[in-house]
């Protein structure tokens, strides 16, 4: 049975990986081992905040509902609640744009719900 030398095979597993973790500091951007658990973590984490951000995301679009809700003297959950029985589906992304650029069309629609 001829010997079979698989040299390529682990050459092109360490540069794919030496790739992923350029510019990294000290021996994990240079040393295999270190480097592969460096790569594991960083994946991990970008997968995790992935969602994180998510998440704070939808957290800042309250905050600028509730600080542009604040100058008509309503509070963010009672803007909500009467959104949702006046049936506007509007989201809270498209009304964090519109309290943000739009000042003067987020008090109609605050007219139309109080």
């Amino acid at each position: 049975m001829p010997r079979v030398k698989r040299g390529t095979r682990h050459a092109k597993r360490r540069s794919n990986i030496l790739k992923r973790v350029k510019g990294f500091e000290g021996g994990r951007k240079k040393l295999l081992k270190l480097a592969k658990t460096a790569d594991t973590k960083a994946g991990a984490h970008s997968y995790r905040d992935r969602r994180n951000k998510k998440r704070t995301t939808r957290n800042l679009w309250q905050v600028k509902i509730n600080a542009e809700i604040r100058k008509h003297d309503m509070s963010y959950s009672a803007f909500m609640g009467a959104l949702k029985k006046h049936g506007i589906t509007l989201d809270r992304k498209v009304l964090a744009t519109i309290a943000e650029k739009h000042p003067h069309m987020f008090a109609s629609i605050v007219k139309s719900v109080a």
